[in-house]
């Protein structure tokens, strides 16, 4: 028994020492998205003592969009991915347990011990997956913020009635920023949950599986059927 204990609690510090490493490197990803989000803010540019430049220029586009994909893929991308695709796969089979236990006998479902230990790595598993969620969806919204493109456009606008003698050429850049506020949008992977990058058989069974276990969850203990 001293063994066995010893054993789950060595492989419990490791599994939630990775899913810390994982956390530090999302809170890291924030960090630089924080950051880059500022470059074209003079004021914010200068409280926290980073670059600043103005999209005006089709160079300055192209340096944006630049740093914004190595920003992206900075630091350890594939490794965090399977903890975290390891982290809610492993928190959807125990929520599928738990569901199936629930529909087996919900009157004795809190008798057994094992299922309170579910219940807790449950817990603390969602406990991390929501702090991922929330660090992953700060990020994204970062990266994806349209409004700094569409306020360089604003801009140009004004600049092109104040100086008629370069409206070619910064009708240029206006006509550069329109195709980069698209691009943006097309970069966006569909296979996202608040965040966190989701592969798309995961993406899959995460709709199929559990809404169906949660559903007939629900039914069992509502006394009619529910599909969710």
């Amino acid at each position: 028994s001293a063994i066995n204990f010893l054993e789950r609690l060595c492989l419990t510090w490791m599994f939630f020492f990775m899913t810390c490493v994982a956390e530090r490197t999302y809170k890291q990803r924030f960090l630089f998205a924080k950051l880059f989000s500022h470059i074209t803010s003079a004021r914010k540019a200068r409280k926290y003592e980073i670059p600043h430049f103005r999209l005006k220029k089709v160079e300055n586009i192209k340096i944006w969009l630049s740093l914004r994909s190595y920003l992206k893929r900075r630091g350890p991308q594939r490794s965090v991915d399977v903890v975290v695709s390891s982290i809610f796969l492993l928190a959807l089979s125990i929520a599928f347990i738990c569901c199936a236990q629930v529909l087996k006998g919900h009157k004795t479902f809190l008798n057994a011990a094992y299922n309170w230990e579910f219940l807790i790595w449950e817990a603390a598993l969602l406990l991390f997956l929501l702090r991922l969620a929330s660090l992953g969806s700060e990020t994204n919204k970062k990266y994806s913020n349209i409004s700094i493109l569409l306020t360089e456009q604003i801009n140009l606008y004004l600049k092109m009635e104040k100086k008629p003698n370069k409206k070619e050429q910064l009708s240029l850049v206006n006509n550069v920023l329109k195709l980069s506020t698209k691009l943006l949008k097309e970069l966006d992977t569909p296979f996202r949950l608040y965040g966190l990058t989701m592969n798309p058989l995961i993406y899959n069974i995460t709709r199929v599986v559990i809404l169906s276990a949660v559903s007939g969850v629900i039914s069992d203990l509502l006394g009619f059927n529910i599909r969710v």
